[in-house]
Order: C-alpha cells, then structure tokens, then sequence
C-alpha cells in the first residue's frame, strides 16, 4: 500500500493535509468538551434541589423520631413530621430529574458539535486519501514490475486533458504505436504524476 506520493510537493502537501486534519479533529474534540461542560452549568440548580431536599428530609425524619419518644402522644406527632420528610424526597428527585435532563442535553450537544464538522471534513478528507491510495498503489505494482511505460502512456492519452497531450505531441497516438520513447516517457510522466509516482531509473530517468 502506497500511502504517499514520491513527489516532494505532493508528498509534503499529504503530510500537511494529514496533520491538519488531526488538529481539526482535536480542536473540534476540545470544543465539543467545551460545549458539554459549558451545557452542564445548567444542572447546578438540580444539584442544588438534590441537597436541599435531601437536607429537608433528613432534617424531618431526625425530628420525627426524636418526638415519637414523647409518652402517649409521640406517634401523632411524629406523623406530619414524617410526611414533611415525604416532599424532601420529592424536592430531591426533582433535582435529580434536572440533572439527569441536563446531563443527557450535554452530551448530545457536545458530541453533535464535535462529530458534524469532524464527520464533514474527514469524509472528503477519507474520499481524497483513498483514491489516492488505491489509485498509487495500483499503479506501483506496473512500474515496480517493468521499465515499460507504454501502458502509462496509453492511459495518459484515454484520461489526460486534450490540452496537456497536445503540448507533448501533435500525433500522440502515431507516436505511441511507432514507439517513439521520448513521447511515450512524456506522456507517461503525465500519468505517473497524477497517480503520484516517479518512472523507475531504467526507465529514463526520474521525473522533477
């Protein structure tokens, strides 16, 4: 597998892409963090409902047992005690019903907003890098496997734009079933820099 280009401009615009897209991936990771953090700022007044209503019920359930020792009127008067107790418990699930709400609102937003850019960017990122891998990689085993480049040329003449082989012959194809090497290697080194390769030595030399 061929992952970059023998090209050095080629070769360091890769590398650069690369690395940027790692940075994109870390910038947008912290400002999901950022956003999931800032988002559950939001749940202070639930917790703050947790602790008042847990506070609320111990405080009237500590009561209630201690009046429920009165002789003969204990148990009554612990009872609205008891019941007090009942809406801390009620205060202090609705605090948790907050945080729990803002919890999940936190964590959708945080990764909504890392993913969607991530996601974006990495796609066209993924679709460029991989035709260019496959694309390399493909045509890496032809050269590696033989000087020849007339299949190079060929697929330069199918491919390339009209311009860029009328610049190198006016009778391309004349040209290439004569086997004239100087407008096949030309033609080639079309080809072979699309796909991001040099020509072997032995096949007349490198490209620039």
């Amino acid at each position: 597998m061929k992952l970059y280009a023998d090209l050095p401009g080629r070769r360091t615009a890769q590398i650069l892409a690369d690395v940027g897209m790692f940075a994109w991936v870390c910038v947008w990771a912290w400002v999901g963090r950022f956003v999931h953090d800032s988002t559950m700022e939001l749940a202070a007044p639930g917790r703050r409902l947790q602790s008042a209503g847990s506070g609320f019920r111990q405080q009237m359930t500590s009561a209630g047992d201690t009046v429920r020792d009165v002789p003969l009127v204990g148990d009554r008067i612990a009872a609205p005690f008891r019941q007090a107790s009942g809406a801390g418990t009620t205060i202090e699930q609705a605090g948790t019903d907050l945080v729990d709400a803002v919890t999940q609102l936190a964590n959708i937003l945080g990764w909504v907003t890392a993913l969607v850019p991530i996601l974006v960017v990495g796609l066209a990122w993924a679709l460029l890098r991989g035709r260019f891998v496959r694309r390399a990689s493909a045509a890496q085993r032809f050269i590696d496997s033989a000087a020849d480049l007339d299949l190079f040329a060929l697929r330069a003449m199918a491919t390339q734009p009209m311009r860029k082989i009328a610049a190198i012959s006016d009778d391309p194809t004349g040209a290439w079933r004569r086997g004239e090497a100087a407008t096949i290697r030309a033609l080639a080194l079309l080809e072979l820099e699309d796909s991001g390769l040099r020509p072997p030595a032995s096949a007349g030399g490198q490209a620039a």
